[in-house]
């Protein structure tokens, strides 16, 4: 029996995957860097002090912070006008919602972004939690921000579902012992990936429909 549902944020409930990259890219294009595919596949899903160790390595630099959060800082203006969703979100939250399942957002997204995400897209009423990356040691692909999220819905982590569009966050899901539910983003996929996962689906749809059916 599911007790509760955890989303991440970026790529999953919402289509900002994309805006982030396309600033990871500008910020490497002021400092005459390329950056390669790999570096999509490695970021999408840290926070703190892998984000900054993956940074220094791509971006040739002592310090990964300063870019970090200067790429924060101008997604959360670009998002402040408008937030992207993703196909079948509003959906899927109502009917978890009717169960009704406790839901929260395990982000590696700072607080105040998730928060802000969540006021512009008039979504905030669905979540009982949110556990951001600010709030833990060690972000994904560690089990920290889903154990978090699992204890401040008060739910055992092996009746929470997790949906996540990253490897790193599938990975952070299977670790804290949770049932992980792949959505595919951006990021490409690889077969041990597809093994850590539970369920895989296209979009939040292929996911309702599944889950009306195996649910009571």
């Amino acid at each position: 029996m599911i007790q509760g549902v955890i989303f991440d944020m970026d790529g999953t409930l919402f289509d900002t995957e994309t805006i982030f990259q396309i600033e990871w890219n500008r910020a490497a294009a002021e400092r005459g860097i390329t950056l390669p595919n790999s570096f999509r596949y490695e970021i999408c899903g840290t926070s703190g002090e892998p984000m900054d160790r993956i940074i220094e390595k791509y971006y040739h630099v002592r310090e990964g912070t300063p870019i970090q959060l200067k790429v924060k800082e101008r997604v959360i203006e670009i998002l402040k006008k408008k937030v992207p969703l993703k196909l079948g979100v509003k959906s899927i939250l109502d009917f978890f919602s009717e169960l009704p399942v406790p839901m929260a957002i395990g982000s590696s997204s700072p607080l105040s972004l998730i928060e802000s995400n969540l006021q512009v897209t008039g979504f905030s009423h669905y979540f009982k939690a949110l556990a951001s990356g600010e709030e833990v040691e060690k972000g994904k692909p560690a089990p920290d921000i889903f154990l978090l999220a699992a204890k401040k819905l008060k739910v055992p982590p092996e009746k929470c579902l997790v949906f996540e569009d990253s490897p790193n966050g599938i990975r952070a899901a299977y670790a804290a012992g949770m049932i992980p539910v792949l959505i595919p983003d951006t990021t490409p996929i690889t077969e041990d990936i597809e093994k850590l996962s539970a369920h895989r689906f296209n979009n939040f749809a292929e996911a309702e429909t599944c889950f009306r059916i195996a649910l009571p």
